[in-house]
């Protein structure tokens, strides 16, 4: 690579990433309206490419390449210049926006048959084996459009890449994507990150042989595989042994295979908490905490926020919060559990079902214990991302109970949040028990007994040492945040 190939290597950052910065809805009158996203990928771009504006601090050109998820999406990729939104006007927050106008049937398939309802599903443990999968014709259909998508994607990169620039391609999703961008362009370092878990050998191996190899081998195109826990990066490496073959060094965490060599790492995702904390300050959010100070009252407050996701576990969470109200009716009058559960993936009928199944539960629950004067649980199903921040700010428990989870980031805001110090009981499964795991109280996500045995341990853990346990949590929480995170990606290419 030439002198001045080099200074532009160092001078771009590549993203690939299904949703990306920005997303569009129209208005009654047909017009087009942005909105910034949010989440820890666009938190930790932010610095990066807030320092390449003009009067930063001379950081990369950021050049971020996403799909259009909805009518509203495609429209403004249609009419952005080449699909650049940074072109067409919009404020992409310093990065130069590439929103690809996937045919819409293409994109279905790809994002629902494959990424949420294969790979999301093998990755999470979530198949009821002795029915699902049935990989048979259309499953092939479905993998020919997943395989489009990705193409799509190495396509917009490799044209967009300076020579030798960095790549950060981002999660299940965009499987294929790194081996296909390498085939078109060998001169990118590219880093492929991972935001679930990753199957074991044994369940991985339910997908079909090609499929399970492609999967493997597109990953293995990048330079640096990444992974949110040593569980994940290892469960992957015993998949590149006993599925392809290829030759695996556990002690150096790499893979050699079909010639190239890729590092596996681990960075776990933290959150920022001076940024966390001074967003729970804003007037939004102390008017949502007054209320709900007002709602609940003195009482001891157990607080879960979810998505309605299968591998969330709500349904056995509530179910042990009823068991803890059935063997302690001590607690009775003394405690309101305040459970967000934010609709997830409805376009899938299992996603329907579970949502059912949780709504079904809590009005098992209050009808069972409801009085007049004591409402023990309160549901919450609508998005209210500030009565969330104020729930944390009050919550006494914090119950994160996942069957399995990348990481899991409720556990760790939690914390940094809690006003008063609360007690984390957290599933062994999540991603996030790697690191909170020592003072958590942790319980097995399939023993609803268990679970409500601990949350009344932590109804009666000490107020002193809980707010020992609250801030080493928060120290962990905090130790990695979004920003150094996606840094520590690209550095590992270097």
């Amino acid at each position: 690579m030439s002198d001045s190939e080099v200074g532009a290597a160092d001078r771009q950052v590549l993203v690939a990433s299904n949703r990306g910065p920005v997303s569009f809805s129209l208005s009654g009158d047909g017009a087009l309206s942005m909105r910034r996203g949010g989440g820890g990928l666009v938190s930790g771009l932010a610095g990066v490419a807030a320092a390449g504006r003009p009067g930063g601090m001379g950081g990369p050109e950021v050049v971020w390449v996403c799909a259009a998820l909805s009518d509203a999406d495609r429209m403004a990729a249609r009419q952005a210049p080449d699909g650049r939104l940074d072109k067409a006007g919009y404020d992409t927050g310093g990065a130069s926006v590439r929103m690809l106008d996937i045919p819409a049937a293409t994109f279905q398939r790809a994002y629902n048959s494959v990424a949420n309802s294969t790979l999301w599903f093998v990755h999470h443990l979530l198949y009821d084996t002795p029915n699902t999968p049935h990989f048979d014709a259309r499953s092939r259909r479905d993998w020919q459009s997943y395989e489009a998508y990705n193409a799509a994607f190495a396509d917009a990169l490799a044209r967009d890449a300076a020579p030798g620039a960095k790549t950060a391609i981002q999660d299940y999703h965009l499987s294929l994507a790194p081996r296909m961008l390498r085939d078109r362009r060998p001169d990118l370092k590219i880093v492929h990150f991972s935001h679930t878990p990753w199957a074991p050998p044994e369940y991985y191996r339910l997908l079909p042989d090609d499929i399970g190899a492609q999967v493997l081998e597109g990953i293995l195109g990048a330079d640096h595989a990444g992974f949110l826990t040593a569980r994940w990066a290892d469960a992957f490496l015993d998949c590149c042994e006993a599925v392809l073959g290829a030759r695996v060094d556990r002690a150096a965490r790499t893979v050699v295979h079909d010639g190239h060599v890729t590092r596996v790492g681990v960075h776990g995702l933290g959150v920022d908490g001076a940024e966390l904390t001074a967003r729970a300050q804003e007037p939004d959010v102390v008017a949502r905490a007054r209320a709900l100070r007002e709602q609940v009252g003195d009482r001891q407050l157990i607080v879960r926020i979810d998505r309605t996701e299968l591998s969330k576990n709500i349904v056995r969470g509530l179910a042990a919060y009823r068991e803890l109200l059935v063997n302690h009716p001590e607690w009775h009058g003394r405690v309101v559990h305040l459970a967000f559960a934010y609709p997830s993936r409805h376009d899938l009928p299992e996603y329907r079902e579970y949502t059912a199944a949780v709504q079904r539960m809590a009005a098992q629950i209050t009808d069972e214990f409801g009085t007049p004067e004591w409402e023990p649980l309160i549901l919450q199903v609508n998005d209210d991302y500030p009565r969330s921040l104020a729930a944390y700010g009050m919550a006494d428990v914090l119950l994160v109970n996942p069957i399995r989870d990348g990481m899991n980031l409720v556990a760790k805001e939690g914390p940094v949040l809690s006003e008063r110090g609360c007690a984390l009981v957290l599933s062994r499964e999540a991603g996030a028990a790697a690191e909170l795991g020592e003072d958590a109280l942790t319980v097995n996500p399939y023993d609803v007994s268990q679970t409500a045995e601990t949350l009344h341990q932590a109804l009666l853990m000490p107020a002193a040492e809980r707010a020992e346990r609250c801030a080493r949590l928060t120290a962990a929480a905090t130790a990695l945040p979004p920003q150094r995170w996606f840094a520590d990606q690209l550095a590992a290419l270097d």
